[in-house]
C-alpha cells in the first residue's frame, strides 16, 4: 500500500500527538531497516499502522476484542496494550494487508513475543527508542539498538517488565515469555 494514503489513513484516526509520534516510529524504523539491511516498504506499513487503534476508546476496543475473537484474557491486562491486536485485525480487513510479518508487528509491538521476526523487532524497538521517547533507560536501548536489536529488544523489555512490577500492574505472559527467550538466547552465544 502507498505510504501517502497509510498516512490519510492514520491521520483520520490517530490525536495529533499520536500521528507525530507515527511519524517518528515510521523513520526510526526506517533507520534500523536501512542498518540491518532489509527492505522498507514493509517497514513503512507496520510503523504507520502498528498505533492505528490507539486512539479507540476502552468500549470500542473491548467492542473490538469481542468482534474479532481475540483472547478474552486480553482484558485482564491493562487497556494499553489492546491495541496492537485489535489494530493488526482491522488493518487485515480494513486495508486487506495479509502479509503475517506486518501483522505480527502491529498485534506485538507492545508486548514482544518469542521468535519475533526482524521486522517485529524493527517496530517493537523503534516504537520504544523514537526521538521523543525520554524516560530511564531509553538512551542505553538506543544504542544498543545500533549493535544488535535483539540485545536492544531485551534490554527494553527488561525496563518495561521492572517498570510495570513497580507500579503493581499486571505483565502480560508475552512479555516474559519473549524476554526469557531472548536472555537464554544471549547466554548461549
Amino acid at each position: 500500500m502507498e505510504v501517502i494514503n497509510l498516512l490519510e489513513a492514520v491521520k483520520e484516526v490517530l490525536s495529533e500527538k499520536r500521528y507525530q509520534h507515527t511519524i517518528r516510529v515510521m523513520e526510526t524504523a526506517v533507520e534500523l531497516a536501512h542498518h540491518y539491511d532489509i527492505g522498507d516498504q514493509e517497514v513503512k506499513e507496520a510503523a504507520l499502522l502498528h498505533d492505528y487503534a490507539k486512539c479507540f476508546s476502552t468500549d470500542e476496543l473491548q467492542a473490538y476484542i469481542n468482534q474479532f475473537h481475540l483472547p478474552e484474557e486480553l482484558l485482564s491486562f491493562h487497556h494499553e496494550l489492546w491495541h496492537g491486536p485489535v489494530a493488526a485485525e482491522i488493518v487485515h480487513e480494513k486495508f486487506s494487508i495479509k502479509n503475517p510479518d506486518i501483522l505480527n508487528a502491529i498485534r506485538y509491538h507492545t508486548t514482544g513475543r518469542v521468535g519475533m521476526s526482524l521486522l517485529e523487532y524493527i517496530i517493537f524497538v523503534a516504537d520504544y527508542i523514537e526521538p521523543a521517547r525520554s524516560f530511564p533507560g531509553v538512551e542505553e536501548v538506543r544504542l544498543m539498538a545500533k549493535v544488535n536489536l535483539e540485545n536492544a529488544a531485551r534490554k527494553a523489555l527488561q525496563n518495561t517488565i521492572i517498570y510495570l512490577m513497580n507500579q503493581d500492574m499486571t505483565v502480560h505472559p508475552d512479555s516474559y515469555m519473549a524476554y526469557n527467550f531472548l536472555t537464554v538466547k544471549t547466554k548461549e552465544r
